[in-house]
């Protein structure tokens, strides 16, 4: 495997394809720059997803993220780009992508972006007494 930038995104098959369960991962050093000043961005990011048959591997998730270090994008782009990116290699039954970005001219960005597969259904939460 590369230790350099790149956008390949490796999986590998969910270890319990039978039942929904849900990963969470977060990313504190996302960065990337601003299209109109070049200044950089920076972020925390939250993938959150209920795996189908494959599941991203982190090393290769950590390239991927690596690979906009110097990539002038807006933030609402720069989301939706990685969450096309991540579904496509993994197929997720649901998958939710939170981009925190820092303050930047006194405003504060969060862009979230999620996909559903179609036809699934979240199960009925469990609320105990």
């Amino acid at each position: 495997m590369s230790t350099a930038p790149n956008r390949d995104l490796e999986t590998f098959d969910n270890p319990s394809p039978e039942r929904d369960y849900t990963i969470r991962m977060r990313i504190p050093e996302f960065t990337c720059l601003c299209p109109k000043t070049g200044q950089p961005d920076f972020a925390t990011l939250h993938l959150a997803y209920v795996p189908n048959e494959r599941c991203v591997e982190l090393k290769s998730l950590k390239l991927y993220i690596w690979s906009f270090r110097d990539v002038g994008a807006f933030h609402e782009a720069v989301t939706n780009q990685m969450l096309a990116d991540l579904v496509a290699a993994t197929a997720p039954r649901f998958m939710r992508l939170t981009a925190e970005f820092w303050v930047r001219g006194g405003i504060d960005t969060s862009v979230i972006a999620e996909r559903r597969a179609e036809g699934w259904q979240p199960p009925t939460p469990v609320v105990l007494p």
